[in-house]
């Protein structure tokens, strides 16, 4: 568990994945997270890199702000995160401190070299988390919109 001054950030289980799952109503969603398990299931050993995490106050209410994944570990030591927050809970800076902490925490570990992300181009939100977090705009533009980077020192 990752904690920060406001979240505990941790991933699900296969099986609270499953459930997840289950009860996800949005098909795309269901679809990102049926293959999310997938990865987990195929890659026991990188099953980090493939599980969902969930953004959780730290309040003692056990309220669910918005998760995050990582969308598995290539070759070259790099990975890509993404994330979502509840309407409700955006602005307040709670991604900012969710993404900041993940990647902080992702960077320490054996055999991370960069980690990257796309963001749609109208999302100014998600480009100022990314920023806030230390990532820069690559130059690149992804399947999502502009891909940034955060390479490891």
């Amino acid at each position: 568990m990752i904690k920060t001054a406001r979240l505990n950030i941790y991933p699900l289980s296969d099986q609270e994945m499953e459930t997840v799952i289950a009860n996800e109503i949005n098909p795309d969603l269901r679809a990102v997270y049926t293959q999310m398990l997938a990865g987990c299931l195929k890659y026991p050993e990188q099953r980090i890199w493939h599980a969902m995490w969930v953004l959780e106050l730290n309040d003692g209410s056990g309220t669910v702000v918005g998760s995050l994944a990582f969308k598995g570990l290539n070759a070259n030591g790099t990975v890509e995160i993404g994330y979502g927050i509840y309407p409700q809970y955006a602005g307040q800076g709670l991604m900012t401190e969710a993404v900041t902490a993940v990647v902080r925490w992702a960077a320490e570990q054996p055999g991370i070299a960069a980690i990257e992300a796309e963001t749609d181009p109208d999302n100014i939100a998600s480009q100022r988390v990314l920023e806030k977090a230390g990532f820069v705009p690559s130059g690149v533009f992804g399947s999502e919109g502009p891909r940034y980077v955060w390479i490891k020192h």
